[in-house]
């Protein structure tokens, strides 16, 4: 019998989002962590990675019958985020007609913060808050669920919340991610954002340094992280049985733990270990020593989030950074010769028309090689969501609508049509200035090896534009 499947289910993206034209498909490192986790400690686990497989939620009854159809698994898990949540609880029914005694566990960052409202849906029996390793284990190991720390659940009618979920102190006991149970071929990065392929996700830390208002603290504001030691092993693993040639670094903030990331980068290098890799950081957090280790060592992007041009909407957010610091850390990252990612948003609570062209002249000035412009977008569990919500401002709480690319709060001073119109607006002035298009053409001359990268890249805001 097998004791878990494990569910990452399928996102669907709406034309109007540009991520829709970018496209990515990685795994949920969340999940496969779990996964790796209890089938260490001795169950039989499989993963169903709807995105990669291309399962859609009309598609997943015959997958399950064909795949699973003699296997009922004894429990099925769930990860979901906001955006995805909806199509995880329409695959939660099917799991239940097609195996209607297995128990469904649901975990992950929308659980964690709105435990209430997915326990309350029918076919769901556990809810998972925090990290989930320890906690899975435990569930199938049979405990008693009200010994289990980081339960939500229902009992004659009513719901229990148990005691959090202390937190894990070292990563590096955990396993490394169960890649074998995933469909490796099948994953890819976002057009723009790699050099070689085939690439894969990994994460180094938990847990984030800032305190923006828009980000939500479902694990705590503890930050914990893998030895370089480790980072290296799992990336030997990757390179010698999948072929892995890129990295991708999902971190919130790569660069937090500064002496163990130049420890990694210097092991790289001695070890000379031949992997391209990118990464998330802010401009709070690097120095241009670092940079130019980062780059010797195989760096060649990274995402800054700049969030603002307008200091006040910066200060209003919490992001605790200057327009000053933004303005030097990008030139040092160019100075080190690694690419500059921007990611800028668009319609924060005192937002202007003002101010989005402020920061539309801010990202023309930094001049990064890709800029992102997403529409400020209130997540539950996050600062931003709650007053939002207080003050009766919230448009929507149709999940589905919360991927970036829709206005989902009101604003005092931008209607929904103007919000919509300056993000589009802002992708047409930052890609079609002469500049910007001759720089790319000079790139591809002196780097020829980059004209599907950035003829992909360039494809997609294209497209993202007739949409």
């Amino acid at each position: 019998m097998i004791d878990a499947i494990l569910i990452n289910p399928c996102l669907f993206k709406k034309q109007i989002n540009i991520w829709k034209s970018i496209d990515s498909i990685f795994p949920s490192l969340g999940l496969v962590y779990v996964a790796a986790y209890v089938r260490e400690k001795g169950f039989n686990v499989k993963i169903i990675d709807a995105p990669a497989l291309r399962i859609s939620v009309e598609s997943f009854e015959d997958y399950l019958k064909k795949y699973y159809g003699h296997e009922q698994p004894r429990y099925v898990g769930f990860t979901a985020v906001t955006p995805s949540v909806k199509n995880s609880y329409a695959m939660a029914k099917i799991i239940k007609k097609v195996f209607p005694e297995t128990k469904i566990v649901f975990g992950g960052v929308h659980p964690t913060v709105l435990p209430e409202e997915v326990i309350n849906q029918n076919e769901i029996d556990i809810v998972v808050k925090g990290e989930g390793e320890i906690t899975f284990y435990e569930i199938l190991k049979g405990h008693d669920l009200i010994n289990i720390d980081g339960l939500v659940y229902q009992k004659d009618g009513e719901i229990i919340h148990n005691p959090p979920r202390k937190r894990i102190q070292n990563l590096d006991e955990l396993p490394f991610p169960a890649y074998d149970l995933l469909p490796m071929d099948e994953y890819y990065p976002a057009k723009g954002s790699y050099e070689k392929l085939p690439a894969i996700s990994m994460l180094t830390s938990r847990g984030c340094p800032g305190r923006c208002t828009f980000c939500n603290k479902t694990i705590g504001e503890q930050m914990v992280f893998r030895s370089a030691e480790s980072l290296i092993k799992e990336i030997k693993i990757l390179i010698k049985d999948y072929g892995i040639k890129q990295i991708m670094f999902y971190d919130d903030t790569f660069t937090v733990f500064k002496e163990n990331v130049r420890k990694f980068c210097q092991i790289l290098l001695e070890e000379k270990i031949n992997i391209s890799w990118c990464c998330f950081s802010r401009v709070d957090y690097v120095d241009l020593d670092l940079l130019k280790l980062m780059k010797q060592s195989g760096c060649h992007q990274i995402m800054y989030g700049i969030e603002s041009g307008d200091q006040r909407v910066l200060d209003s957010i919490n992001k605790n950074i200057s327009l000053d610091l933004a303005r030097e850390m990008v030139k040092l990252t160019k100075l080190a010769k690694i690419d500059v990612r921007g990611a800028f948003m668009i319609g924060n609570p005192i937002e202007t028309k003002e101010t989005v062209l402020k920061t539309l002249d801010f990202a023309i000035e930094l001049d990064p090689e890709i800029a992102i412009f997403n529409i400020t977008t209130p997540y539950p569990g996050t600062q931003m969501f709650d007053e939002a919500k207080n003050k009766d401002l919230i448009l929507t709480y149709d999940w589905d609508d919360y991927d970036l690319s829709k206005p989902i709060m009101k604003l005092e001073n931008l209607t929904q049509e103007e919000i919509l119109g300056l993000y589009r607006y802002c992708f047409k002035k930052f890609y079609l200035r002469p500049k910007y298009i001759l720089m790319r053409m000079k790139r591809l001359l002196t780097k020829p090896s980059e004209i599907g990268l950035v003829t992909e890249g360039l494809k997609a805001v294209f497209s993202f534009f007739r949409s």
